[in-house]
């Protein structure tokens, strides 16, 4: 029996129930180019490819890939061995799904990480700390929106599915898991002007969560700017509503208002 490697993040997911209730989620058709991160022990790599004429993985653990090159065969199973973090999607083809029980430790630079490639992608399942998922689907004004919601909630449409117990899986967590649903936004509705510039505005406003915006973009935005914008300065970076922070990033990317 293989043994969950720490240094991985590794917790297999063991029960049957919750398992079927993910491709229920999934929904894979034969024809689906999907992709599956860390395919452990192959919980979920078996009942995919009980309806996929062909799956691909992206695997790091060489025991793992040992146990699935003796496990599958070739022609319904193409092995990528590496990091996920280092992977080159595109090289997959497109329109691609991407399905997994994602390490937790790596988590957002993943979801990152894929978003480079939402073009490319029809839509992404994903096993996740039950808190990041409340995090990424967080409407504004609420506890959990901060940083990752912004960031990810401009890219893509977010629902979370199914809530997974620590005893789902071997060995157990310590923390809650549940499923999100990622599907990528319409570059005809992503209003971003400069991503990087989009990125920047956002970190500041939510590096000190306790100061008013007047203090947090004050590299940013003037008393006029936030006239301009319509933006009460005394409001706090989590009030602000994606659209919102769009409106802020567009504003000083367009008029050139960074301040020295």
């Amino acid at each position: 029996m293989h043994k969950a490697k720490k240094k991985f993040g590794q917790n297999f997911l063991i029960d049957q129930n919750i398992i079927a209730d993910i491709i229920d989620v999934i929904a894979p058709q034969a024809a689906d180019n999907m992709v599956e991160i860390g395919p452990g022990l192959g919980a979920l790599t078996t009942p995919l490819l009980k309806h996929l004429n062909h799956l691909h993985v992206v695997e790091i653990d060489r025991d793992i890939i040992t146990r699935l090159e003796n496990n599958y065969s070739t022609s319904k199973l193409t092995i990528h061995a590496g990091d996920a973090l280092q992977f080159d999607f595109a090289s997959l083809g497109t329109p691609l799904r991407i399905v997994g029980n994602l390490p937790y430790n790596i988590s957002s630079p993943l979801l990152f990480h894929f978003a480079q490639y939402r073009e490319r992608i029809t839509d992404m399942h994903f096993m996740l700390q039950n808190e990041v998922v409340d995090r990424m689907v967080a409407e504004h004004d609420t506890p959990a929106y901060g940083r990752l919601s912004v960031m990810l909630q401009y890219r893509f449409d977010m629902e979370k599915l199914l809530d997974v117990p620590p005893d789902s899986f071997r060995p157990a967590p310590k923390v809650d898991s549940a499923i999100v649903r990622m599907i990528p936004r319409s570059e005809d509705n992503i209003f971003v002007k400069n991503e990087a510039h989009f990125s920047a505005v956002v970190a500041a406003a939510f590096g000190q969560r306790r100061k008013t915006l007047r203090n947090t973009l004050r590299a940013y935005l003037t008393e006029s700017d936030f006239v301009a914008l319509d933006i009460d300065p005394q409001r706090r970076a989590e009030t602000l509503s994606v659209s919102e922070f769009i409106k802020v990033a567009n504003h000083t990317e367009s008029h050139h208002a960074l301040l020295t």
